[in-house]
């Protein structure tokens, strides 16, 4: 999908950071993404990009810096579903939808389980679907009170090669209607080929914010993407 860079940002996040005594989980990250536009972050483990993602989210308060969009004009979908697993799938989003507060419940809830595909499965038990099932159901209580931005935190990291092709398309078909889409994945596979743009945290540092394309040229011809990248790490000590 083309994005059109000239649109005004569907979220800006500028100089964001996040420090615990000494240690520093972020450190002044600035970064900002277009209508309609998927942006993945990639890293080694304890970057900080599930620090990044919840202060963007609001579930967990900056040390300094500021993000453009309230909590209540994001949606957040952290790794592990908080869901009621004895709970069906429609009295999941209902109650969901209930605690944030959203009017007309029972049309917002319809529309969730239509543009989920879950629609066939509303009257099941959370806890009896497949792995992709609940991912899809957890994307739905994020998007109940239709966020402009989607957060995702790695996403598909319990899904098998089927799934995760079925929550990428959606994922696609979301911002293709103009929902902006952050995302963390330690499948740079899934960066390069999903997203429109990657953001590459290390230490709570942003290193490089651009095209899977424009990471690779940075090393050198002669390498794919995900040798581009651990390359691209070594060269900055990390």
């Amino acid at each position: 999908m083309a994005v059109t860079t000239t649109a005004a940002p569907a979220l800006s996040v500028d100089r964001v950071a996040k420090h615990y005594g000494e240690r520093r989980a972020v450190q002044d990250v600035s970064f900002s993404a277009a209508p309609g536009e998927r942006l993945a972050i990639i890293g080694p483990n304890g970057a900080g990009k599930t620090t990044l993602l919840q202060i963007v989210a609001g579930s967990l308060a900056p040390t300094g810096g500021t993000v453009s969009r309230p909590p209540r004009e994001v949606g957040w979908v952290p790794q592990q579903p908080a869901l009621y697993s004895k709970l069906s799938v429609e009295e999941n989003l209902r109650l969901f939808a209930r605690l944030e507060k959203v009017a007309d419940r029972e049309a917002v809830v319809a529309r969730m389980l239509e543009q989920t595909g879950l629609a066939d499965r509303a009257g099941d038990e959370v806890g009896r679907l497949s792995g992709g099932n609940r991912q899809r159901v957890n994307i739905a209580i994020g998007l109940l009170s239709e966020p402009p931005v989607l957060l995702l935190d790695e996403p598909s990291s319990s899904l098998d090669p089927r799934q995760r092709e079925v929550l990428w398309d959606f994922v696609g078909g979301l911002a293709e209607r103009g929902t902006t889409v952050v995302y963390s994945t330690h499948n740079v596979g899934e960066a390069e080929r999903y997203a429109d743009r990657v953001l590459v945290l290390a230490d709570g540092e942003l290193l490089f914010s651009g095209t899977a394309t424009e990471l690779v040229a940075t090393v050198g011809p002669g390498r794919d993407f995900e040798a581009a990248f651990v390359a691209f790490l070594h060269e900055r000590g990390h």
